[in-house]
């Protein structure tokens, strides 16, 4: 079986996949039309290919470019809630005049507010729980920690599945996902050998996410347990670490396929049962417009 570096991020009605050289967003316009941008991505930077440290700067490197594109994509679409949409009774269709993307600054903010987030809910609030608990023991705290931010993550994403607009997100992820490995498996990109395939898959952001907070149980274990401000600033100025080892473990798994990388993936391909959903025929056609769309011609270049 091929492995492919392509990989892909689910839009509000649409996919981003990223290849070796370039980027493509296909989106279902309201008129049922597929519109599809595809750029040219900068020449790699060294540090992307140094081992761990490449893991802090992909995450912030995806970071970005999933917000120029989530903004693209809902740029369509008037996101008021309405029951006048004809797209699955999601919201209701506009399509604007401008599409440019995001201001530097606006990307940046939100950047900020992204990382805000994370640190408020996945290291603020459960160093503050668990701090309340007054347990002597370092790595009882540092495990009791982690496992408490496993189940916040797990609760986030049960609460966000609930909402209408993230269901068919999912759905474009499976449909990513169904694409990915339909190629990877040597067949024809046509919609029907497409759906045939799982919509779980190893390299998956979500596996990421999971490995990182696995990665982190270890990594903070090593550095004690101290005052909830000390807790917090050591946990930041370690999660590129963090990031980095788990990046390196999802490269392993997603090369190879043996016993050590399934024990590696389960998590993370049991979490995809809430982040991957059954696509319908239209959003495959989507992803494998994209994903055409940044497959070299030589396809060599674009093995994992």
């Amino acid at each position: 079986m091929r492995k492919t570096s392509i990989g892909g991020s689910a839009l509000l009605e649409g996919i981003m996949m990223i290849g070796p050289y370039k980027k493509a967003i296909a989106v279902r316009k309201p008129d049922g039309d597929i519109e599809l941008n595809v750029e040219n991505l900068p020449k790699k930077r060294k540090i992307s290919e140094i081992p761990v440290v490449r893991g802090a700067y992909s995450l912030i490197y995806q970071m970005v470019l999933s917000i120029k594109a989530l903004t693209y994509a809902a740029s369509f679409y008037d996101l008021e809630e309405d029951d006048k949409s004809e797209i699955e009774g999601n919201v209701a269709l506009k399509k604007p005049e401008d599409k440019e993307t995001l201001s530097k600054t606006a990307i940046f903010f939100a950047i900020l507010l992204s990382i805000g987030i994370t640190v408020g809910l996945f290291i603020l609030l459960p160093n503050f729980i668990i701090g309340l608990l007054k347990i002597q023991s370092n790595i009882v705290n540092n495990l009791l920690e982690g496992i408490l931010r496993i189940a916040i993550f797990i609760g986030y994403l049960v609460a966000v599945t609930l909402m209408k607009d993230i269901k068919r997100v999912w759905m474009y992820h499976g449909a990513e996902h169904k694409t990915i490995n339909c190629y990877e498996a040597g067949e024809e990109l046509s919609v029907g050998n497409v759906m045939k395939y799982p919509t779980s898959n190893r390299r998956c952001g979500t596996s990421f996410l999971f490995l990182v907070m696995a990665v982190s149980i270890i990594v903070f274990s090593f550095v004690g347990w101290h005052s909830m401000l000390l807790n917090i600033v050591i946990r930041i100025l370690l999660l590129p670490l963090v990031a980095g080892f788990a990046f390196e473990l999802i490269k392993v798994a997603g090369r190879h396929d043996n016993f050590l990388s399934k024990i590696i993936s389960a998590p993370g391909m049991l979490f995809q049962k809430l982040t991957a959903k059954e696509p319908d025929e239209k959003m495959v056609e989507c992803a494998i417009m994209a994903f055409n769309a940044v497959l070299p011609q030589d396809e060599e270049e674009a093995k994992w």
